[in-house]
């Protein structure tokens, strides 16, 4: 097997749920550019508030987004006042459907892909070495309690004239078990030659999958019986 699939789409009804929860037949078009609006502009207001992930959710009358952020004091504000601003600008594009917005946090941003992607991004905008970014991204990911972590950059690394790929990896990285607790994150960090991109996998330990063990129950009863 080509190690090509993304890692959430793989496990999707297994062990990880949809970032977009909702059923449409003739507004599906205008739905997903409407989902589409929303994610750029929660990416766009908190570019500081270190944002993971976007969950959006609809129902008939109402849309719920939920924000997870390691962050949140940023993206509350004092007295709500950022929260609220938020939420009237996400109404807009929602109208004339009811936003309810719930920030969830996350307490351990180092086993978190996507921001350890960003953070080592962020470094090479600021022109550290790649080396010691990558390596020190590993040390701090371990050290959190991550089973394994590997790490990917890919571009004009260190303003060469050609483009390269080079990587780094520490511990165990199951991409073919779909128990696996897999974060994937991909960033791309803007430099003054050019794009580099950045790939995360961070493995976390197993988790049970719900969907096959409530198929094997009564399989297991039948089998039981005879």
């Amino acid at each position: 097997m080509g190690r090509k699939v993304h890692p959430y789409g793989f496990r999707i009804g297994i062990t990880r749920s949809w970032m977009a929860k909702w059923y449409a037949d003739k507004e599906y078009t205008n739905l997903v550019k409407e989902d589409l609006a929303i994610r750029q502009l929660i990416e766009r207001r908190l570019a500081n508030a270190s944002v993971s992930g976007v969950e959006i959710e609809r129902g008939i009358n109402h849309v719920t987004v939920t924000i997870q952020t390691a962050k949140p004091g940023i993206v509350i504000g004092k007295g709500g006042a950022n929260v609220e601003l938020l939420r009237q600008q996400i109404g807009e594009l929602t109208a004339p459907r009811k936003v309810k917005l719930e920030i969830r946090e996350i307490r351990q941003p180092e086993l978190d892909a996507y921001l350890v992607a960003s953070n080592i991004a962020q470094q090479l905008s600021r022109r550290i070495a790649y080396k010691k970014a990558i390596k020190q991204a590993i040390q701090r990911s371990m050290k959190a309690g991550a089973k394994g972590v590997k790490i990917q950059v890919a571009g004009r690394l260190g303003g060469s004239e050609m483009g390269r790929k080079e990587w780094d990896k520490e511990g165990r990285i199951p991409l073919g078990t779909l128990r696996a607790d897999i974060s994937y994150g991909q960033v791309h960090a803007h430099t003054t030659y050019g794009r580099i991109g950045v790939k995360v996998w961070i493995y976390r330990g197993d988790v049970p999958p719900t969907r096959l063990t409530v198929a094997r129950e009564p399989a297991a009863a039948a089998a039981q019986g005879a």
